[in-house]
């Protein structure tokens, strides 16, 4: 049985330093089963608390502590099991007992102090123990600045979307404001910035999956139905004006769906990776009139028949549909319009278009948003 308990003992330190380097060291998407599954029990957890709400609010408010929570969760969940490691070995290789060997274990694991005595050959287990405890409370705490960047960067370029898209995001809503303000010379510039930070996702989100979890500080925004808008601001655009749409249109569509698929290959998420363009889509034909309508009389002119247009979008979309919906579900991200279903009932949520106080001869008339 002694030896069953130090090839426990091994196996177990061995998973967990495997989870600690695969989600704090290897600069690369590894998946981790360990806090996969922390983070499915919290999330589920918190959605059960603020489901007898039945508000998008109430699931925002809870939510907003699942991103701490993990990294709590993540850091417990290490230390327990290195000092269950830790206990095993020191019972499985000398004649301790449970109680002496996990106070042993933890005495060493937490630097408490050095509680072996004259037992000259536990001393390697001891030591080794001594250096796991803080060197995992140090990677931890060293995590947490490089989580915080990411999310400060994302987070500023979703608030400036806000002026330009509404709260919460949608793509023709983008196009509809640029028409109305005269600013179509601004959209070149919001792909490049939407381009870079859609590479910045990818690299840092499907590295250090927490921050998918990391919400917006105010509960209409959301980083991934800002990406979304951005993108189907874009496709409409390519769609709809194939002669003066800018070539930046383009590298955000691929960006975007790029920095997607890394992420969905991250957290193991099955999607196509060459879609044929006349596949389906989920966004229905009726939908894409609404919105088309919606942005002409705004003023924004299109230069191929709607009709014809709509093969078009649809091949653009097809690229990104199916992957955006599903990490809008696992980030429960703001229910808005174009982004899919989420796993809790809330209704949708068009965006909030600031009153128009322009004279009245100067003022288009629009249908609501």
């Amino acid at each position: 049985m002694r030896l069953i308990h130090t090839l426990l003992g091994v196996l177990l330190l061995l998973l967990v330093v495997g989870s600690i380097l695969r989600t704090l060291v290897v600069p690369r998407g590894l998946y981790s089963a360990l806090v996969h599954r922390l983070w499915w029990v919290l999330r589920t957890v918190l959605r059960l608390w603020a489901a007898p709400f039945g508000t998008y609010r109430a699931q925002d408010r809870a939510l907003t502590w699942l991103a701490p929570l993990v990294l709590l969760g993540m850091l417990g969940i290490w230390l327990s099991g290195m000092l269950l490691a830790y206990t095993l070995l020191l019972h499985g290789i000398s004649d301790l007992s449970w109680s002496v060997s996990i106070r042993e274990a933890g005495s060493s694991l937490f630097t408490l102090g050095y509680a072996s005595g004259e037992r000259l050959q536990l001393s390697a287990i001891d030591f080794l123990a001594a250096a796991s405890g803080p060197l995992v409370i140090a990677l931890q705490i060293a995590y947490l600045p490089t989580l915080y960047a990411a999310y400060q960067r994302r987070e500023t370029e979703v608030t400036l979307l806000q002026s330009r898209a509404g709260e919460p995001a949608w793509g023709p809503e983008l196009l509809a404001r640029q028409s109305l303000v005269d600013t179509e010379t601004a959209l070149p510039q919001l792909y490049r910035d939407w381009e870079r930070l859609a590479a910045d996702i990818g690299e840092s989100h499907s590295n250090y999956p927490v921050l998918l979890s990391f919400r917006s500080p105010q509960p209409n925004r959301s980083w991934v139905v800002g990406l979304i808008a951005v993108m189907d601001a874009a496709a409409l655009h390519l769609a709809l004006c194939p002669r003066s749409a800018p070539p930046e249109a383009r590298l955000v569509i691929r960006a975007g769906f790029t920095a997607m698929r890394d992420i969905g290959r991250s957290l193991r998420v099955d999607f196509d990776t060459d879609p044929d363009p006349d596949t389906p889509i989920r966004l229905t034909y009726a939908e894409y009139l609404g919105a088309v309508a919606m942005i002409t009389a705004a003023g924004f002119a299109h230069e191929r028949p709607v009709e014809e247009a709509w093969r078009h979008f649809r091949g653009w979309r097809v690229n990104y549909e199916a992957l955006a919906y599903e990490l809008a579900r696992r980030s429960d991200a703001v229910p808005t319009l174009w982004t899919g279903p989420r796993d809790f009932h809330a209704p949708v949520i068009p965006p909030a278009r600031p009153t128009d106080r322009r004279p009245d001869n100067s003022r288009p008339t629009l249908p609501p948003a």
